[in-house]
This record gives C-alpha cells, structure tokens and sequence, in this order.
C-alpha cells in the first residue's frame, strides 16, 4: 500500500514557491533572445517581437539597440511607425566621445516594456554599472519589462568550454544568475550552412572583417559546436522552468520528459555493479544520473567493513561521474522516492533482492515498496555480483555475539516471573502477561533487538510453565491458551521491534544532533574572531576536538609554498612528504593522502579548502590512531568543517585585501594632494624669491639702477617668501613628528596669557588693520602645557583666521578657566564653515572654500594632533551672525606651583 504522506505537496515548499512567485511578480519580466553565435537573428527576432506588442497598445521603448551595420535589422527598426528611442548618453573618455545606454533615462520614462540590446556589454567608464546586465537588474526591480539579447559564448559557466573550443577567450560575461533570472528564453537558432552563407552575403559583419571571421571564430566546427551548447543551455533552463512549475502547483508524480537515474545504493557487495550498470544506462541514454545512499536508524549499527564498503562504492559512483547524495530517513523507500519525485528522475536502479524471503515479511521489501509506490517511475533491478566473495587466504571472519545481553535478558524475565508470583494470587493473568511486556520493552529499549526477542521467547515460555495450568510444566491443558501464548509473543515481539527502533531513533538524533553543533558552535567561533591565525587556530582546535584528530592548517607563504599556520599538527611541516601531498591538494583542488584514492600511504588526510577565486590552503587531518578511519557521515561533517573554515579564511583574506586596497588608495589620495599642494605653494614662494633676487642681482648703474625704495622692497619681498616657505615646510615636518609618533610633549604650569601674548608677538606684522579684542579676565589659572607647541596652536588658529575673513575684520580671543579645564576660544568674521565640513577642515590637505587657497592644508591638522597629544580635543562651528569659533579645551590634570613661587617657568618668546 502507498504511502500517502508520498503524494501530498510539502506545505514548506508551497510557501516558498507562494513567496518566490509573489516576490517575482512585484519586478519587471526577462525574456532573452538566446542564440549560438553573431548573426543568427537575435536583435532581428526581438524588434519584431516588440513591434507586436507595440501593435497591442503596449507601451514600448528601444533603449539600445546595435544593429552593427546589418540592413534588415535597421530597416526593421527605422520602418514606420518608427519604435520610440531613448538618446543615448554621451561620455568622454581619453579625448573619445563614447556613445551608451542610459540607465538614468530609462527610469525616469519608466515604459512597460523596454528593448536593451547586448546584455554582456561593458559600458562607458563613468556610468553607474560597469556592465549592461547591472542595469537590466536595475531595470527589472523597478518593475521594468526586459526584452534583450546573449549569445552562449556570454555565459560565465560555458566561458572555458567555448575557449576550448574556438580558440578565442571571450572578455564580456554575464552571470549564470541572470540566465536563470529569465522568466522566459526564446532560442534563435540556425544552421551553421545558413549562418556562413549570411556570413559569405556580408549580412553579419562588413566586407573587411568576413574573412577574418570564416577562418576563425566562423569556422563550421565551432559553430555546431556552439549550437550544441546553446540547445543544451536552454534545455536546462527549460528543465529548471518546468520542475519550478511542478514544485510551485504541489506536482508530485514525475514527468518523464529528459531521463534523470537513481540508483541505490548500500553496503552490499553487490553495489558495485549497480553503479557500473547505471553507468553504461545514463552514457547510453545521455543521461544525468545520481547515487543515493539512505542512512536509516538501523544503520547507524553497521559494521566498519560495512561502512567502509558503502564509502568506497559513493566514492566509484562519484569517479564515475554520478551526483551522489546521502539522505536521512525511518525507511529507504519513502526517501528515495521523495528524492526521485523532487529531481524528476524516470528511472531508479536496484539490486536483485538475495536474502531469504522471510524477512521481508519480518522486515518489509525495499524493493516491494519502491514498486508499488513508485507510480510513474521506472524501477530497473538488476543483479549483482558478490565482489568480495572471491577466496581469501585465511579463516573467514564471523559476527561474535556477546552473551551478557542475553544474561542480562534472562534475569528480567526471571525478575517478571518473581513479580508476578507475588501478584498470582490476587491478580488475573492478563496483569501478569503486562509484567512480562514491560520486562520486554526494558529489554529492547537496553540491549537491542536479538535479547528482546530472547526475552519475549522466554517470557511466553515462563508464563506457560509457572502460571497456566498444569503449573511446572509446559504442557497445557486449555487449548485456548495457545492462542494466548502467540498472541503474548506477537505483541512482545512488535513491541520490542517498536522499542529498538525507537531507541536507534533517538540515537541517530542524537548523533545528528551533536554534529549540528559541533558545526554550529565552531560557525558561532569563526564568525566573531578576526586575523587569518586567529581563525587557523581556532578551525584547526575544533577538528582536533570533534574528530579526536590532529589537525593542522596549511596556508601559502610569501614564497607560494604551503606551511602550516596553526594547529595541533605542526610537526607536518617537518615532513616533506606530507608537505608535498597537501601541495598536490592544493593544486589541484582534491582531497588527498590517508583514507583517500590519492597518495593514500601518507600519514595524514590532505583537504583543500576552496574559496570562490580557487584554493586558499589546505586543512590537514591526522588520526591519533593510525588504524581508525573516517565513516560517511563522519566524512560530511567533515566537509562542512571545510567549507566554514574556507569561508572564515576568505572573509579574512578579502578583509585584508580590502584593508590594503583602502591604505593605498589614501597613500594615493595623499600623495596627490601632496604633489598638488607642493606643486603649487611651494612654487609660488620660490619663484617670487626668484624674480626678485634676480632683480637685484640685475640692478645696474645709471638711469636704470633701482632706487633705495625699490631694493628695500625686493629685498622684503624676498625675506616675507622665504618665511612663508619656511612656514610651510615647517608644517610638513610638523605632521610628520606627529604621524610618526614622534612629536614629544614636555608640560609646564604656563599662564594663557603669557602664551597667547607670545602668539600675537609672532603674527603682528599680519595683524595690522585688523582689531584684536583679548578676554582673559578669568584665565590667571595656570595651566599645564608644552608652551613652545601650544603656542604653534596659536599661531596656526590666528593665520586660519587671518586667511578665511576679510581684510580689517575683527577677530576676538576668549580663554578661561572652569572646574579641571582650561579653555581658548578663536573668534572671526569670515564667510565661516560650510555647513557639513566641521569635522573635514581637520584633514589633512584640506583647504576650505575660502577666499585665499594658499597653504598645504596642514594648519589645522597640525593643530588637532598637538591638542590631542595634550589630551584635549578641538572643534570649529559658525558664530550666529557669520564667522566662524575655534575652540580648544585642555585638562588640568595635578596641583598648580604657588603663583609667587620664584620656579614659575616663563613662557616661551614672552
């Protein structure tokens, strides 16, 4: 009888095909026009299907179409009713105007339906997307139909193949994802003879280029070639469309329209020849084939020659090019078939049932199950042959039972039995019949199968001999007691079986349970640490913990050559052979060495872990038993400790990538600036001391020497240049002592006074014109400070304020004292900050947009890094009626120096 859990739809499933469908429904429609290769009508076949759905009132636009010179496809495009045009975008690029689809266009229209031609075009520098297939994603999540164009050689996936094939390595790609985005292909297919003689007709490339085309990329065998491919290509699409249709209506039964096998898979000997023949079917028929092994609570018992067997036979399907899988699941049948109706698979392949007919009565029929449940399914069984059973040197190796079970078995009944001789008296048979069934269930739910039915046996037995009638002996007196006693053993006998297949249940539950999280707590670990040894450490110590191993990660050095990063296994990288067996995994993107088909003799296992851009290292595993193996599932988790660790590794190598990416893109940034700045301030200073000493030197004798006046001026000319140069370079030096870590700050008990005294000392000749208000009513507090840098602080804070507000504007200077802090404040009547750059003006290089441009843009950075190496902090904003505050804040840290103490230090240029 069929199971009918088999034939209802997954709600899960349904759900999510309800979400994926709702989802697609809110974004534009992809149709591509797929084709073999230039010239078979892509373009040609779009723009007549735009133009019937023009014809229907619909609205569409041609945002890019190329027609590359051929005269149907323009005439088709230009015929009237002419189909409405986006302009093209214009870009300039290394003194070339480019021409280009724009995006910005197309959104703002917003068509129904819009026609972009070429979807593995690379666009213009300067766009929004490098490439065309960015922009029909845009497009397509603005809700936006797409009508557009692909030849196969523009799949990323098929890129290698077609290489291989024509010799050319194709530059421009688009992602699998988009072909698989396509809610519809349309192939555009031709004959290669068709296609040459529109080649020959000059109808798909002009006359200069035809030859060159015939006897390359053109030739007869790469285009069959590449038509192969694209028939293929669309015949998966197709495939993944229609079993989307099946998941999406809750189709259960198979459609049989491209063959797909399965074949079972156990720890028969027998496997191997199941696999062999499925082989020669899925290369007979051209067809895809997988390998399942089903992995069910009863076989989490099985022998390690048994297991071993099952891995060498997933192993040879996997050699032999078949897709294998291990499921989970209480019965074989029920997951295979799940599996087979999910892949859509005609044909399921099993073995010649060889063990006595009895069982499947006991047990059930995998192969009874599979035939009757199969419904559309084809069912293949094929007999094998006993691979190992060739003779062997040796006695031959049999299954020994331990007795204890079966003693300890004995003495639950025997304890039944006492039980219920103390209930006899005062209770019917039937509540001594439950006694024994509950020594039964204790039985199975301890020892396992072979002593519950021991003990059901026994029970039955010791029932009829203590409490029926003739008692002592096992002759029975009631016939109807017969009907009794199997009924007793039938129940005990099922619920025994219920009982052992529980507890294999929650064993195998358990197993998985711990596995999950074993991967879960080292996932948990890797995603919140940083640095590559950090991460090694810590995959490495997880393997070693869960798999009882010594693990050890193996990572490329500057040189290329691998060595090991962390772990517990270092001594790896003393043996040679070991090292070269993991370079061979890593080259080659292969598990190899022990337990493996690859260098199997090595003392270690050899994993590569494989990032998106190919192999980063490689984690080498080594038993502490030599004699002890890894099983199947065993081997999974195993891979999936990989597969984190590989992510782990990558997310930090990229993270360092980036890391280094964004240093030398600032180092570049910098650099600029630098050069820029440089070029430019520190040109101007010397070609003014230039000029003027070389007037000077110039000045002659009569008539046209120069006057008294007009030296002192040149010569003052060249001392305020030569001071400005000097400023300059000082600043230089200055922000380099602070980047460096050098700049030393050496603090004295200072008045503000005295230091903003020495300041407007050394910028006098600047103030002239310009009224200065001081208030420092408050600020006779001293305050600890280096002088000689704070009162560069000064300066700098003054020439800011000199350069960005107008000649013979005021600028007020406020300090004072409160509480632990000192405080000085810059005040102007500029055109003040632009709103947003408060914090910018602090960059280095960073020039405000003010009236004067000169300086490197240093000022203010400078004086940020001495404020901070004081432990103080600065910050700008505007003032309420225009200008901009300056205002810096120092602590005041320990106990002043009595202000009449004679060791009051003076401040510096007071």
């Amino acid at each position: 009888m069929a199971d009918a859990r088999d034939d209802r739809p997954d709600p899960e499933a349904l759900l999510a095909a309800a979400r994926e469908e709702e989802e697609r429904a809110r974004k534009g429609k992809l149709k591509i026009f797929f084709g073999a290769a230039p010239g078979v009508g892509k373009t040609y076949a779009m723009l007549k299907a735009a133009r019937s759905l023009r014809e229907d009132e619909i609205d569409v636009v041609v945002g890019w179409v190329e027609t590359h010179g051929r005269a149907e496809t323009e005439a088709l495009l230009d015929e009237p009713p002419p189909l409405p045009r986006l302009p093209a975008i214009e870009v300039e690029h290394r003194g070339r105007t480019l021409r280009d689809f724009d995006l910005e266009a197309a959104l703002a229209r917003r068509p129904k339906l819009l026609v972009v031609d070429e979807l593995a075009h690379t666009n213009a520098p300067g766009l929004r997307h490098p490439k065309r297939w960015q922009d029909v994603m845009d497009l397509l999540d603005a809700g936006i139909d797409i009508y557009t164009t692909v030849n196969v050689q523009h799949v990323e996936s098929l890129n290698d193949v077609v290489a291989q094939v024509t010799g050319v390595v194709v530059r421009e790609t688009v992602p699998d994802s988009m072909i698989e985005r396509a809610d519809e292909i349309e192939l555009i297919d031709l004959p290669p003879d068709d296609l040459l003689e529109r080649l020959r007709e000059g109808k798909v490339y002009l006359s200069e280029q035809i030859e060159r085309a015939a006897s390359h990329f053109f030739r007869k065998g790469n285009l069959i070639a590449l038509r192969e491919l694209a028939l293929r290509r669309t015949a998966e699409r197709v495939d993944d469309q229609m079993r989307g249709y099946m998941r999406a209506h809750g189709i259960q039964k198979t459609w049989a329209v491209a063959e797909r096998i399965v074949v079972c898979v156990g720890p028969s000997p027998m496997s191997a020849r199941l696999i062999r023949a499925t082989r020669r079917m899925a290369g007979s028929l051209k067809a895809e084939w997988h390998a399942i092994y089903v992995q069910t609570p009863a076989q989490t018992r099985l022998s390690q020659a048994d297991r071993e067997r099952v891995d060498r036979n997933l192993a040879l399907a996997e050699r032999l090019g078949a897709t294998t899988v291990q499921l989970h699941g209480d019965r074989i049948a029920g997951e295979v078939l799940r599996y087979a109706r999910r892949h859509n698979v005609s044909k399921i392949v099993v073995g010649k049932p060889t063990h006595p007919r009895w069982k499947d009565f006991v047990y059930g029929s995998l192969l009874d199950d599979l035939v009757r449940q199969s419904g559309g399914i084809d069912v293949y069984v094929i007999q094998g042959v006993d691979e190992t059973a060739r003779p062997e040197p040796g006695p031959p190796e049999r299954r020994r039972r331990r007795p204890l079970p079966y003693v300890w078995s004995a003495c639950v009944v025997a304890l039944c039995t006492l039980v219920s001789r103390l209930m006899h008296p005062f209770s019917d048979l039937a509540n001594l019949i439950m006694v024994y069934l509950l020594g039964v269930v204790v039985v199975a739910s301890r020892f396992g199968i072979g002593p519950s039915v021991f003990a059901s046996v026994l029970g039955v037995a010791a029932f009829d001999f203590f409490f029926v009638e003739p008692y002592l002996t096992f002759t029975v007196s009631d016939l109807r007691y017969l009907l009794t006693f199997g009924i007793m053993l039938i129940v005990a006998l099922v619920i025994a079986s219920l009982t052992v297949r529980i507890r294999r249940q929650v064993e195998s539950a358990s197993d998985r349970e711990q596995r999950t999280a074993a991967l879960y707590a080292m996932s948990k670990e890797l995603t919140a640490l940083r640095g590559i040894d950090r991460l090694s450490l810590a995959a490495a110590r997880h393997v070693a913990e869960v798999f009882g191993a010594d693990a050890a990660v193996l990572l490329p050095g500057p040189d290329g050559r691998l060595a090991v990063r962390a772990g517990t296994a270092e001594d790896l990288a003393a043996s040679e052979q070991e090292l070269a067996v993991a370079a061979w995994a890593h080259a080659h993107g292969k598990a190899a060495g022990a337990g493996t088909d690859t260098l199997p003799s090595a003392g270690a296992m050899h994993l590569p872990l494989q990032g998106s851009s190919g192999p980063i290292g490689v984690l080498s595993v080594r038993p502490r038993q030599p004699s002890s193996s890894l099983d199947l599932s065993r081997r999974e988790l195993l891979g999936a400790f990989v597969t984190q660790t590989a992510l782990a590794l990558e997310r930090a190598l990229l993270a360092r990538e980036a890391q280094r990416a964004q240093l030398h893109a600032q180092a570049e940034e910098l650099r600029n600036a630098l050069l820029s700045s440089v070029s430019h301030d520190l040109r101007t200073p010397l070609a003014t001391i230039t000029g003027a000493a070389g007037a000077l030197l110039d000045d002659g004798d009569g008539e046209a020497a120069l006057d008294p006046a007009a030296r002192r001026d040149l010569t003052q000319t060249v001392l305020e240049e030569a001071q400005r140069l000097e400023r300059l370079v000082r600043n230089l030096l200055d922000m380099t002592r602070l980047e460096s870590g050098a700049l030393a700050v050496k603090k004295e008990w200072l008045p503000l006074e005295e230091v903003v005294g020495a300041a407007l000392n050394r910028v006098e000749e600047h103030l002239e014109g310009r009224q200065i208000s001081i208030e420092l009513g408050r600020a006779t507090r001293l305050v600890p400070m280096d002088g000689v840098l704070f009162e560069q602080v000064l300066i700098n804070l003054l020439e800011n304020a000199l350069k960005y507000s107008p000649a013979g504007s005021p600028i007020a200077i406020r300090g004072f004292t409160e509480g632990d802090v000192a405080m000085l404040e810059i005040k102007d009547r500029g055109q003040g900050i632009p709103e947003g750059e408060e914090e910018l003006i602090f960059e280095k290089f960073y020039r405000g947009r003010g009236h004067s441009r000169q300086g490197l843009g240093l000022g203010l950075t400078i004086c940020r890094g001495i404020v901070a190496a004081h432990g103080g902090r600065i910050t700008a904003e505007n003032r309420p009626h225009g200008g901009a505050i300056f205002r810096v804040t120092l602590p005041i840290e320990g106990c002043p120096p009595n202000l009449a103490s004679p060791e009051l230090p003076a401040a510096p240029g007071a």
